[in-house]
């Protein structure tokens, strides 16, 4: 199996070895010469900048386009002009409309909330639409001025209260989007055996883009899954997405799978992170369920503050490789990968950021954790 990689930048360079040796190490243990991943770098972010003049070079899409599936580390934003994120560019061109982020609590871990074990979640967050579009005019430009007098003038807007010093963004959001969003959200949920599929919006304020989401939602699961629905298998339900954070905290046992938009999804996926031990330990993949291609990540970012330190937990990717390898159908050498790391953390044994919390905890360089769960693996540590 050929599976181009990205290093990334900054803790990238610790992080994405460090994933690597990991999952060698699974793959080598539970299938033995039978299988194995041929590791294919490719480059994009700051050093693909330096070595090559181009941020997101086209060989590296070439390559994610040919092979499918890959997977990434952290990726600076280019400041200035240019690419407004990799991630995003990455996404879009791709197509990768589906930002799938699984959230479950590993015992050992010391989470803020009193019940982590509650918080069981997959949140399918659309990747290609709302605000994250990029379309845009700042305050003050000609653009902004022409968007608004078109506002104004061909459109009888007269609700923007200071129009001279307004930024305007615009927020698509489509019939067509919701439905391969939602569709992925339900074959999910019966796949795994999972009793609902929860809309979270705000239609209530943002009535034809979010409330239409919302609608055109129920609407493709009623067409599309009633039967399923009719049976008892799945629950389709919906929650404003204010609501839903203060749920999440009060009741997260009555949520599954969450199908929600671009923006909503980035605040969602980041609170129920923290409530099972912070962003260190979120996974995430970008992917396209037509197409097959799916790009898996570390959803934090380079973290420079900590560059070269030997510091950083490698968790995130290194629980987005396991996902890569249920992707494969690989389920026991992912089984293995998270076997190792929760038996790590019920010792207290894990990276400063999550050790410190531990009662007893013993704090690890990154390279010192990365040993320790390779060898937990070799030591067949999970018959």
């Amino acid at each position: 199996m050929i599976v181009p990689f990205i290093t990334g930048d900054g803790v990238g360079v610790e992080v994405t070895p460090s994933m690597q040796a990991v999952v060698n190490a699974a793959v080598k243990k539970n299938y033995g010469d039978k299988r194995r991943i041929e590791w294919k770098e490719v480059l994009a972010g700051e050093r693909a900048f330096n070595e090559t003049g181009s941020w997101l070079p086209e060989e590296t899409m070439e390559a994610f386009r040919t092979y499918k599936v890959g997977i990434k580390g952290p990726l600076t934003t280019p400041i200035g002009g240019g690419i407004r994120s990799l991630n995003v560019a990455l996404r879009q061109t791709l197509d990768l409309y589906v930002c799938l982020r699984p959230v479950r609590w590993y015992q050992g871990v010391v989470s803020p909330v009193k019940e982590p074990q509650k918080v069981n979640m997959c949140v399918f967050r659309e990747n290609t639409e709302d605000i994250y579009a990029g379309i845009e005019w700042e305050a003050g430009t000609p653009e902004a001025d022409k968007f608004y007098r078109f506002l104004h003038d061909e459109m009888g807007v007269t609700k923007v209260r200071f129009p001279e010093t307004s930024s305007f963004g615009v927020k698509p959001v489509s019939k067509e989007g919701t439905e391969r969003l939602v569709r992925s959200a339900c074959e999910y949920a019966l796949e795994h055996n999972l009793p609902s599929v929860t809309l979270v919006h705000k239609g209530n304020i943002m009535k034809f883009t979010e409330g239409g989401f919302k609608k055109w939602g129920y609407e493709l699961a009623e067409r599309e899954f009633g039967k399923e629905i009719a049976e008892g298998r799945l629950v389709i339900k919906d929650c404003i997405a204010d609501a839903f954070l203060q749920n999440t905290l009060l009741i997260p046992e009555e949520y599954s799978v969450i199908a929600t938009l671009n923006l909503n999804g980035d605040y969602v996926s980041d609170q129920l992170a923290a409530m099972v031990g912070g962003i260190g330990i979120a996974p995430g993949a970008n992917i396209n369920y037509k197409t097959g291609h799916a790009i898996f990540e570390a959803t934090h970012g380079t973290a420079p503050n900590i560059a070269g330190k030997n510091k950083v937990n490698p968790c995130s990717i290194i629980l987005s490789a396991v996902m890569m390898l249920q992707h494969f159908g690989w389920q026991e050498a992912a089984s293995s990968i998270e076997k190792a790391l929760e038996q790590s953390f019920t010792e207290g044994r894990a990276t400063a950021d999550l050790a410190r919390f531990m009662p007893g905890g013993v704090s690890l360089s990154t390279s010192d954790f990365t040993k320790e769960i390779v060898a937990r693996i070799e030591n067949k540590n999970n018959d």
